[in-house]
């Protein structure tokens, strides 16, 4: 029931909204003088002042408030109804029609009070919302200034981490290549070891020579030894050769030896100091292409064949590295 008493207020005030004060006049049926051109100005303010009511806060009003709105509402109408259907040729008609024009003049300050309560209700919720809405404008503008100054902090913040990786890129580059380095340093300290080895026993191997070469001086002195003949003096010779020809090789060899792992020692601590220095000269570089040039360089200190020590000058079986990656450019265009 209260739910259909909330239609027909509603529907009372939204027909008075609505209203299309054209229909008044009626000056072509009933002429200039029985017209209702008078009632217009007025039927327009109290039109206004109804709509000055949303009918959607109907429902939230108290019944009397509600009881009035509606009763204001119907009178309103019922005189636009009154002057929809006057005919000019009822008893009375002049008195009537000054009548109804009167009572829609006259009573504006009645329907005003009747509708009071309906007006300050509905004032009140416009200010909740107008202050509502501005607190909302506040509150975006305020979201959108903190989502800037949040940009800005992360755009401040993307250029110190894009920093700090830049900086952990290149200490991780130096680190990696120092890193490289070690394999040469330990090679280089094996070769140092063994080259060490081998100086003793070339020592050795020379002493060893020398007391044969001293034996061999008094080796016909020994009776038992002594050559009788031509004979066994050609054995005699033939052996020595054969003994001062093996401890010789055997000097050779160790001397050899010796010199392979010192000369190795020091390829490796060639290619460990080019290693340590490899990122001082890509940081003096200045362009893609000089920085290409000492890559290639480094490329080449550690990967470059080298010599063992052992032959001079002796083949490396295959294409180095560094002439493979001179050829992967113009692989990459020909097969494009």
């Amino acid at each position: 029931m209260a739910e259909q008493d909330h239609t027909a207020e509603r529907g009372s005030l939204i027909r008075v909204q609505q209203f299309d004060v054209s229909q008044l006049p009626r000056r072509e049926d009933l002429g200039r003088e029985w017209s209702f051109e008078a009632a217009v100005a007025p039927a327009e303010r109290a039109i206004a002042l109804f709509q000055l009511v949303p009918e959607h806060i109907v429902p939230l009003l108290p019944p009397s408030a509600r009881n009035q709105l509606r009763a204001a509402a119907d009178t309103v109408y019922s005189l636009f109804e009154q002057i929809r259907n006057f005919s000019a040729q009822t008893p009375n008609a002049t008195a009537e029609r000054q009548g109804l024009i009167n009572s829609l003049r006259d009573n504006y300050e009645t329907w005003f009070n009747q509708i009071q309560p309906a007006l300050v209700f509905s004032t009140s919720i416009q200010r909740d919302f107008s202050r509502l809405e501005n607190e909302a404008r506040a509150a975006a503008q305020s979201a959108k200034d903190e989502a800037a100054r949040l940009t800005s902090t992360l755009a401040e913040h993307q250029k110190e981490a894009e920093r700090v990786l830049e900086d952990v890129r290149r200490v991780a580059a130096e680190q990696g290549v120092g890193f490289q380095a070690a394999y040469f340093k330990s090679e280089a300290e094996k070769h140092d070891a063994a080259a060490g080895t081998w100086r003793v026993w070339t020592i050795l191997a020379a002493a060893l020579v020398a007391v044969v070469a001293g034996a061999s001086l008094f080796i016909s002195k020994v009776e038992l030894l002594k050559p009788q003949d031509a004979y066994e003096a050609i054995q005699l010779l033939a052996a020595k050769l054969v003994i001062f020809t093996t401890v010789g090789y055997l000097v050779v060899l160790c001397a050899r030896n010796f010199l392979a792992h010192t000369h190795n020692a020091i390829v490796n601590r060639h290619r460990q100091n080019a290693l340590l220095t490899f990122q001082a000269l890509v940081d003096a570089a200045k362009g893609e292409d000089k920085k290409d040039i000492v890559l290639t360089q480094a490329a080449a200190c550690m990967f470059a064949p080298q010599e063992t020590g052992f032959t001079k000058h002796q083949p490396e079986g295959g294409p180095s590295i560094i002439q493979m990656l001179g050829k992967l450019p113009a692989d990459k265009a020909a097969h494009g």
